[in-house]
């Protein structure tokens, strides 16, 4: 059983696979509950899904745990180990099920008013800043935690995303509040021993902030004013990175931008015909953005 988790485990790292210690963590944990890690029943695979939904897991950790699951039985498929991966149709059989009765909550949407309260009782100017880019530009949390210095130019008020396979437009704008903001923690960041990394947010480490970092982050944020439970399962009642995206997309909505801008601006991907031919001046974008992102008055 060992065996077969250190030759996954190199033959991710000889990929260069990201999310490895993820996956990891996963196979780990599913490896303690069977006696035949190389080939689990199906009612093993329940038994472990419902091991999950006890520790009231998220239903995007769930999501995770079988992707690792998955990432796993697909290395002993190709290493010969069994003949075909058993997380596949399992997956597509109960995990479907299980989001539908998951996501019934609907995710909080805070106003204006409590995005300036959270941002005004951060006092640490590197988490003001973070929670202020994450609400001003709608950016993902793979997309903020993957920003370097250079990438930010406060003087043309743009930031510019690292490529990704979930992003179409990787050019996002910054207001006056975000320019100040992130002008407060540049300078502070000077002032402290990163040995050598770049990242614009480091952590406390020197290291690139990890999800788990991020997420404590904002939540805590929320906590301090009352716009977070970290005991209630119920989206409504908690606040993540996800919700300043959330909110920078309802609002700006609300405040009159196109669609097809708010959709520019987010990085979504439009597969349709007639958007292939389409081309959105980011000028324009620019323009209608600064007219209606909403002001925090910090």
């Amino acid at each position: 059983m060992d065996n077969l988790i250190e030759r996954f485990e190199a033959d991710c790292r000889l990929r260069h696979l990201k999310a490895v210690d993820t996956y990891l963590v996963y196979v780990r944990d599913f490896a303690r509950l069977q006696s035949d890690l190389a080939h689990p029943s199906r009612d093993a695979l329940k038994a472990y899904l419902e091991v999950l939904r006890g520790r009231q897991m998220k239903y995007s950790s769930i999501v995770r745990a079988f992707a690792s699951l998955s990432a796993f039985y697909e290395f002993l498929v190709a290493e010969g180990e069994i003949e075909s991966n058993p997380i596949r149709p399992f997956r597509s059989r109960y995990i479907r099920a299980y989001k539908e009765d998951a996501m019934q909550d609907r995710r909080q949407l805070i106003s204006v008013e409590d995005a300036t309260k959270i941002v005004s009782s951060t006092l640490k100017t590197r988490d003001r800043a973070i929670i202020v880019l994450l609400l001003k530009t709608g950016m993902r949390q793979g997309e903020l935690r993957a920003l370097d210095v250079g990438d930010v130019d406060l003087e043309k008020g743009e930031v510019r995303l690292k490529p990704t396979a979930k992003r179409s437009n990787r050019l996002l704008f910054l207001d006056q509040e975000s320019i100040r903001v992130l002008g407060a923690w540049l300078q502070a960041r000077k002032h402290q021993r990163l040995n050598g990394c770049t990242a614009l947010f480091p952590s406390l480490q020197a290291r690139r902030l990890s999800n788990p970092q991020l997420i404590y982050i904002v939540s805590q944020a929320a906590e301090r004013v009352r716009l977070h439970d970290p005991n209630s399962n119920c989206l409504e009642k908690r606040f993540t990175p996800h919700c300043c995206r959330h909110w920078f997309t309802t609002h700006l909505l609300r405040a009159g931008m196109k669609r097809e801008h708010v959709a520019w601006l987010r990085g979504d991907h439009d597969g349709s015909a007639i958007m292939t031919y389409y081309h959105i001046d980011p000028e324009d974008v620019r323009r209608s953005y600064l007219a209606c992102i909403p002001q925090l008055g910090i």
